[in-house]
């Protein structure tokens, strides 16, 4: 690649950097004020798209290309503070992460509405008028587009400075960033100035998506993507710096860019294909500035939020009723082969409720006790489940022994990313443990000599005595039960209790003589453990294994679990998994709008259970002894 070639894709790469900037501006400012980790921000960029494109080709013409790119932008900002006001602004005495919950409810009926009125075909905007020829850089051909988004992106970076500098709006954003709860006390509205940035925020998402319409075309992919991507730009720029925004968004584009303009070079007789960094750039770029700089590039700690939710109950052993429960629920484990031989779907559904109850009380166990929030727990599931599934392919082990091999690799894992992740906190914790998921999936899906790249590893079924799926059910059983045992004994022994209270007050446990880093470092390999023994019994259940099994959409999947059940409860789990994993199964063949459905039955739990499913049946206990 020469000189003028590279020099020219980074100047294309400032044009991608554009629209990553206004959405991870508006997901910048939402955070800074509100402290929602709002998943449903690449939604609102999706619609924008879709509405922009659909706006400009009805209108027709420079005025209603233009008009409808304004138009959209303005049109996703009401829909934003519509759902501050309607649904986030019920939950904001809710813990956070269920404030997160609530927003991957709005994904899935978004997606589905989108569906439901544009089609599945991606939709292509007209192209820009006036801006729809190129022009001669560096000896090639730049869209005149491309060189307008380049330009535009600053104006908007100055007029949010000058906005946030200058008027007493921005003096209150800016001081609600460094400590809201001062700002609810000196007598500000809250409420409305929660309202109007999250109004701002949607509105520079769907003016970011609203941009690409002459650029791309609008697809259902989009949301899950952009929000990934804007994530991590927030996260490298620092959370509640706007400029920190722009020069992260530059950052990535640009070395997402130099990639594809080195390609494929030798390096010792090996051929290193640099293309390939473009699906995980991004990450590795986070990984590396958070490990150097835990709160960004321009970035400041966060002032500690005052919480606002109900105190937890400090974690109790078992009452009598709920060991009748789970006496109950093993007799009926035990009896599950009786009434697989009437419907034998019962047992698959059953393997796979067994399997995503161990994936969620091995994140719970870091994530409510430990108080480590992962957006990546996916990567020690699929570790196991490579481990395992190579052990049985390539080097014809027996099942048992790739079952043994499946924690123990997801462990090395898990002690490697967590000597680092333990080492930060909140959201920075968060995203550094989905960076490393996503090069863990990139490893995955590119050494294909080994892992079959995209296509997997195929063949992978239980061997004898547990070929037959009731001898496989009652092992994932037997497996699945010691597993949560073990979890659970761990809490109640001096190494829970240290671990507890590394999370509630770090500065007193160390006062003490507890090495939190070490206790969590501890905590976090023992969950990548147990993880991993989950992604064993799941390419077994399964009979192959690909890289959607650590792409981030599992790990989103147990949050969801966790949150759904409760985090403030040892069996929250062990509810919010089964009742996650049948309501996807049972939703999935009603409609093709499974995801709306799906979303708004977790959107209603939301709002009646914010604590969780088992947090909120306790309430509704308490209250109706209070009664009587």
């Amino acid at each position: 690649m020469s000189l003028q070639g590279l020099l020219f894709q980074a100047i294309d790469g400032l044009a991608a950097a554009s629209g990553l900037f206004f959405v991870a501006a508006g997901l910048s400012l939402i955070f800074g004020v509100t402290r929602i980790v709002n998943i449903a921000h690449g939604s609102l960029y999706m619609l924008g798209t879709y509405v922009a494109a659909t706006l400009a080709s009805r209108l027709g013409g420079a005025l209603g290309f233009w008009g409808g790119l304004v138009l959209a932008a303005i049109l996703i900002g009401l829909i934003g503070a519509a759902i501050e006001v309607v649904l986030l602004r019920r939950i904001y005495r809710a813990p956070e992460l269920f404030q997160l919950l609530a927003t991957f409810a709005l994904v899935l009926i978004i997606n589905d509405t989108t569906l439901w009125i544009w089609g599945p075909e991606d939709l292509l905007g007209p192209r820009a008028p006036g801006l729809a020829g190129a022009i001669d850089v560096l000896g090639r051909r730049l869209p005149s587009y491309d060189l307008f988004l380049i330009m535009v992106a600053p104006v908007v970076l100055i007029a949010l400075h000058l906005i946030l500098a200058r008027t007493r709006f921005g003096r209150l954003v800016r001081a609600a960033t460094q400590d809201r709860d001062m700002v609810g006390a000196l007598g500000v509205n809250q409420a409305l100035l929660f309202t109007t940035v999250f109004a701002l925020g949607s509105l520079l998402s769907g003016l970011g998506g609203a941009l690409q319409v002459a650029r791309e075309p609008a697809n259902l992919m989009m949301d899950l993507s952009v929000i990934s991507d804007a994530f991590v730009v927030v996260v490298v720029g620092g959370m509640g710096s706007i400029a920190g925004a722009y020069l992260a968004a530059v950052l990535i584009a640009e070395i997402k860019a130099i990639c594809i303009s080195i390609g494929a070079v030798g390096f010792a007789g090996m051929a290193v294909n640099f293309s390939k960094l473009t699906l995980v750039a991004e990450f590795l770029v986070m990984a590396v500035v958070l490990i150097a700089r835990p709160h960004g590039l321009l970035g400041r700690r966060q002032a500690v939020v005052r919480s606002i939710a109900e105190p937890e109950d400090p974690i109790r052993p078992a009452s009598p009723s709920l060991k009748i429960i789970a006496v109950v629920i093993l007799i009926g484990f035990a009896a599950m082969p009786l009434i697989g031989r009437h419907s034998p779907y019962a047992l698959v559904l059953g393997i796979d409720v067994l399997i995503a109850v161990l994936f969620a009380a091995s994140l719970h166990f870091i994530m409510g006790p430990g108080g480590m929030h992962s957006f990546g727990h996916a990567a020690y599931f699929g570790l196991g489940a490579y481990a395992a599934a190579l052990m049985v392919k390539w080097l014809a082990v027996a099942m048992p022994v790739g079952l043994v091999v499946a924690p123990i690799v997801a462990a090395l894992g898990a002690l490697l990313f967590g000597w680092f992740a333990v080492r930060l906190s909140g959201v920075y914790l968060a995203m550094l443990t989905l960076a490393f998921a996503q090069i863990v999936w990139s490893i995955v899906f590119q050494w294909s000599d080994l892992t079959g790249g995209s296509n997997g590893i195929l063949g992978i079924w239980p061997t004898a005595p547990f070929e037959s799926r009731s001898a496989f059910f009652l092992l994932t059983a037997v497996v699945t039960v010691l597993g949560v045992l073990l979890l659970r004994r761990l809490l109640f022994a001096p190494f829970g209790y240290a671990m507890r209270a590394g999370r509630d007050s770090s500065l007193r446990a160390e006062a003490i003589g507890i090495d939190v880093k070490r206790v969590h470092w501890l905590g976090f390999t023992v969950a990548g453990a147990v993880c991993g023994v989950a992604g064993g019994l799941f390419a077994f259940a399964k009979g192959s294994i690909s890289p959607e099994t650590i792409d981030v959409g599992r790990s989103i999947d147990g949050l969801v679990m966790v949150l759904l059940g409760g985090i403030q409860t040892l069996t929250g789990p062990l509810v919010g998994a089964p009742v996650f994993t049948i309501l996807q199964d049972t939703v999935m063949r009603q409609t093709e709008y499974w995801r709306a459905l799906l979303g708004a039955i977790i959107l209603g739990l939301v709002l009646l259970f914010p604590g969780g499913l088992v947090g909120g049946m306790a309430k509704l206990r308490v209250r109706q002894r209070a009664r009587s």
